[in-house]
Order: structure tokens, then C-alpha cells, then sequence
């Protein structure tokens, strides 16, 4: 068994959840390129199988449905059993349900919770007693972002991400002084499958809200594929963030992200100016 020092980059050991498709898939490829150690996760492990032929020794394919605590403990024991720690979970499974608040229905809405929110929770805390042990390890945690600001016809979805937003920068305080590193990925519009094969729309439509809710699903059937961002270059940019001695707490990524959130600061900003002696009105006086 591997000894708990802290790894070198080319003897890491990355543990990446839903990497059959999209960036889980495309990170996987291009850490093994690097002659880094990767397990692979699916729920369907054929569709990662392919990556032991093509480098053998470095890549093991191993059956995980985040949502199966059962399937959770056996991934982390086949991975010591195999490479003896994690270095690098990466937090990747999850999927998105377009529809206003009130047309998503809870039968939709309970599996996306039960993977983006408690199947990301049920990994990272089967996890954190080896990192723990090990005094070292990076977490990331894909959030989007839609996990900083919320619009219409993806509120559900993009309430999965705050939750994830929420856990993440709590736990990257508790961890710190374990040795432990902690990312939250808050990607924009990337071209993955997203849109396509992992997008799905509610079922109920009310046309009450075809012109704010209505655009969601408008969107998922005219951009997949048109979207700016290159999955490839997000995926070198995470990578980048786990080579760097002090990561950042956050990682955006695509140029729309970025300007949606200054858009948001800004507006923040003028409603908390406009709104401050209301709200520090709210407290006894000083000294009471």
C-alpha cells in the first residue's frame, strides 16, 4: 500500500465521479495522459471500461450510482485496495431539470437533489476519513453557475447548485486545517452534453410562463452544441487548480460566467446601499 506523504503530481491519484461523458470523461482522459493514476466512476461501468485498455496500470473502472451508499463504500475500498489513497475527488454527477419552480414536479425533482446534493454529500463524507488520514487531498466539487446567481426555468436546478455552494465553503473551512483543499467549479455554458443527453424537461407545461420559464427549455433545444465554452480548456483549468499551492476557494470558468456575476455584485451592491439603513435599523440600539 502506497505510504500517506503527499503525492507528486505524476503518482496523484484522482477519484472522478460520472465519468463516462462530458467534462468527468474529458478530465479523466487528460490526467491519465499525464501519467497520473485515475478511478474512473459510472453508473453503467462499461461506458469507462475502455480507459484500463488504454492505460493500463494508471486507470481503473469501477460501477458507482452516487445515489447507493452501498456503491459509494465499495468504489473508495476498491480504490485503496488499488492505489492505496485519494488525492484528488473529484465531485462531477449531476444533471439538470428544466421547468419553472411550479411545473417541475417533486418525482422530478427528488432524483436530481438525490444526486447533485446528498449523492455529492454521500461520496465526499465516505471520503473524508482517508483524507483526513492522509493529511492531504483536493476536493472539487462542480458546481455552475447556476450555483451563484438563479434565473427563471432552471430554479430547481440551479437550487441543487447554491446547496452545493452552501456545503462547499463550509467544508473547505473545516478541512483547512486537516490539510485538505477544497474547489467549487463554477462553470457557464459549456459544449457537453448537458444540454443534450443529461438535459431534461419537466413534463407539466403552464403557459403562464412560456415567456420567463419557457426560455429554459427554448435554450436546451437550440444551443446544444453552440454553447462558448470548450470543454477541454475548463478541464486543463482544473487541472491547473489542483497543481497550485494555494487553489482558489472558486473557479469560474467561461467569460459568461463571469460577467453574470459582476452583473449580480453590481445589483447587490446598489440594493444593499439602498436598503442599509433598513437593515441596520433592525438591531437595538447601542448598548441595549
Amino acid at each position: 500500500m502506497a505510504n500517506s506523504s503527499v503525492s507528486s503530481n505524476s503518482d496523484r491519484v484522482w477519484f472522478i465521479t460520472g465519468a463516462s461523458t462530458g467534462f468527468g470523461r474529458i478530465l479523466a482522459e487528460e490526467v491519465l495522459k499525464r501519467g497520473e493514476r485515475v478511478v474512473a466512476t459510472a453508473r453503467k461501468v462499461e461506458q469507462v471500461k475502455d480507459l484500463e485498455e488504454k492505460f493500463p496500470g494508471k486507470a481503473l473502472a469501477v460501477t458507482l450510482d452516487v445515489t447507493k451508499q452501498e456503491q459509494v463504500d465499495a468504489a473508495l475500498a476498491k480504490t485503496l485496495e488499488r492505489f492505496g489513497r485519494v488525492d484528488v475527488l473529484v465531485n462531477n454527477a449531476g444533471y439538470g431539470v428544466a421547468g419553472a419552480i411550479e411545473e417541475v414536479s417533486e418525482a422530478e425533482l427528488a432524483p436530481m437533489y438525490e444526486t447533485n446534493v446528498f449523492g455529492l454529500l454521500r461520496v465526499t463524507r465516505t471520503f473524508l476519513p482517508q483524507l483526513r488520514k492522509q493529511r492531504s487531498g483536493h476536493i472539487l466539487n462542480l458546481s455552475s453557475i447556476g450555483g451563484l446567481t438563479a434565473g427563471p426555468g432552471w430554479g430547481l436546478y440551479q437550487s441543487t447548485k447554491f446547496a452545493v455552494e452552501g456545503l462547499s465553503e463550509a467544508l473547505a473551512q473545516e478541512v483547512a486545517p486537516l490539510g485538505i483543499k477544497l474547489t467549487i467549479v463554477e462553470p457557464g455554458p459549456f459544449r457537453t452534453d448537458f444540454l443534450g443527453r443529461s438535459g431534461v424537461e419537466a413534463a407539466k407545461r403552464i403557459h403562464d410562463y412560456d415567456a420567463t420559464a419557457g426560455n429554459a427549455r427554448r435554450y436546451m433545444n437550440e444551443q446544444d452544441g453552440k454553447q462558448p465554452g470548450d470543454p477541454l480548456k475548463a478541464v486543463q483549468a482544473m487541472i491547473q487548480v489542483v497543481d497550485e499551492e494555494n487553489p482558489p476557494l472558486r473557479l469560474l470558468l467561461g467569460a459568461g460566467a463571469l460577467k453574470r456575476v459582476r452583473e449580480k455584485i453590481d445589483r447587490w451592491q446598489k440594493e444593499l446601499a439602498a436598503w442599509e439603513p433598513v437593515t441596520v435599523g433592525a438591531d437595538f440600539p447601542p448598548g441595549q
